[in-house]
């Protein structure tokens, strides 16, 4: 009997240190169903590590009191905003600039950020944009002063409804005391990252139904010249195709750009992790646990960097985007097609990312005389220019020492897929590259298939870098 009874009691205390174990597996399971059950699948390993991280314990009953409605993520966050300058429009526009901004101990670039935007849009770019600036401060006497300044600078553009100026009121923010110190970072860092991870949450929560898409700048950036119409081309280039965030910077929370759709769990998210680490890292398990694994980059860059102090506490902040060009317009259309190559590719390197504008390559063994690549468009297609590098910085000698471009017509069906049946050659690869400006000129029909033949068999093998094309207006429908 007493046996029994101690086989029993050992039950009962393991009953209780299960307990807790098995809840807090309970709510991570429901949390993590709840935020990502629409889209299908998500990657198990941003999954296993954000599983890790949603493990801490919230420290702050405010935290739970603040955010205790949070179970609805495609629905906004309850949060009343101080709308400081203008109002927004009842019209959806095609993009929204959001921009953050605090009190800095050195250095004030804003108004420049703002301007810049302005600046470099046309006045027909110009119609399709809002810009909405958070001023996240808790100086209320420093905000009311800096939106006096902007609504001197840039009254006609807040009249016009394309400039907001909101602020979250510093009751809905979660504690910021008392802050986990992942990565050893100092308290003051900690609280402040914290901080900045819930302002874009609110500014993201703000702008949820302002546009089709929203664009993430920082607040000491400038903009290249008609950044909108290039941004545009990426996107139309890109219809059909899954993607969460698009990159046209490679600098920090600048120039990242999003589905409006996918902004109520952005905010969500930034807000449940807000004290785990910075906001660019949260970006990249966000991407990743709906299913985008890699970064989706595009060159030139569309925005630069242009601050000497970073809003923490005023530290030297010199870095730059050397992939940046002011003049975004040469941006090429690369026009939807279907790529073929017979040369052996090396492992991932498909014949596609030379196609593509985001920062990757073809690369292939050595070729021989008469192998190919060939660009066959769903569409025949008015060319003006195209342009293709071979080789890389750090593989020189991989590129094509011999070879011709070409254009073809009257596509056939084939067992290897449609071909162009006839060919013209533009011209021949010197020092790997090709550069041809007048196609349309030259040409006398639209054009179905660029080609690059193979001339010489080489022993190097073969990076194609990138193949731009820009198009006219007037290709046969």
């Amino acid at each position: 009997m007493r046996l029994v009874l101690k086989y029993l009691d050992k039950m009962r205390c393991f009953r209780k240190r299960s307990t807790i174990p098995f809840l807090v597996a309970l709510i991570t399971f429901l949390l993590f169903i709840n935020l990502y059950i629409e889209d299908g699948y998500v990657l198990e390993e941003d999954k296993r590590q954000l599983r890790e991280t949603s493990m801490h314990p919230l420290n702050s009953e405010r935290y739970v009191h603040t955010f205790k409605d949070i179970t609805n993520f495609s629905g906004t966050i309850n949060v009343t905003y101080r709308y400081l300058a203008g109002t927004p429009l009842p019209r959806k526009k095609y993009l929204t600039i959001g921009l953050s901004s605090v009190k800095r101990k050195r250095g004030n670039y804003l108004l420049e950020t703002i301007k810049s935007i302005f600046d470099q849009s046309s006045y027909e770019e110009l119609k399709e944009i809002v810009v909405v600036v958070h001023l996240a401060d808790f100086d209320l006497a420093w905000c009311e002063s800096l939106v006096q300044e902007i609504s001197r600078k840039f009254g006609h553009h807040i009249i016009a409804g394309r400039l907001l100026v909101i602020h979250a009121p510093e009751e809905y923010y979660p504690s910021l005391d008392g802050l986990k110190r992942n990565y050893n970072d100092p308290e003051d860092r900690v609280r402040f990252r914290s901080k900045q991870n819930v302002d874009y949450a609110f500014l993201l929560n703000f702008c949820t139904n302002l546009s089709d898409f929203y664009m993430m700048l920082e607040d000491d950036v400038r903009c290249s010249r008609n950044f909108l119409t290039a941004l545009k081309k990426v996107v139309a280039s890109r219809e059909g195709s899954y993607w969460v965030m698009l990159e046209f910077s490679k600098l920090g929370y600048i120039g990242k750009l999003y589905h409006s759709r996918d902004l109520p769990r952005l905010a969500h998210f930034l807000l449940m992790f807000y004290q785990e680490m910075p906001c660019d890292w949260l970006l990249i398990h966000f991407r990743g646990l709906l299913a985008q694994k890699d970064a989706i980059r595009f060159k030139p860059s569309l925005f630069q960097h242009m601050g000497y102090y970073s809003s923490y506490k005023g530290a030297e902040n010199k870095l730059k985007d050397d992939d940046f060009e002011e003049d975004s317009l040469d941006i090429p259309d690369n026009p939807p097609a279907s790529l073929y190559t017979n040369i052996n590719v090396f492992e991932s390197y498909d014949a596609a990312k030379a196609y593509s504008s985001v920062d990757e390559y073809f690369w292939g063994k050595a070729p021989s005389t008469g192998d190919f690549y060939v660009i066959v468009f769903n569409k025949a297609t008015k060319i003006s220019k195209i342009k293709i590098i071979t080789g890389t910085d750090d593989r020189q000698n991989d590129i094509l020492h011999h070879g011709a471009l070409e254009v073809g017509e009257k596509l056939v069906g084939t067992k290897k897929g449609r071909q162009c049946s006839s060919y013209i050659t533009l011209g021949e690869f010197k020092n790997g590259n090709i550069e041809v400006h007048d196609v349309d000129h030259k040409i006398a029909f639209d054009i179905e298939c660029v080609r690059i033949v193979v001339t010489a068999s080489q022993k190097e093998w073969l990076i194609i870098r990138s193949i731009s094309l820009w198009t006219t207006q007037g290709a046969s429908q």
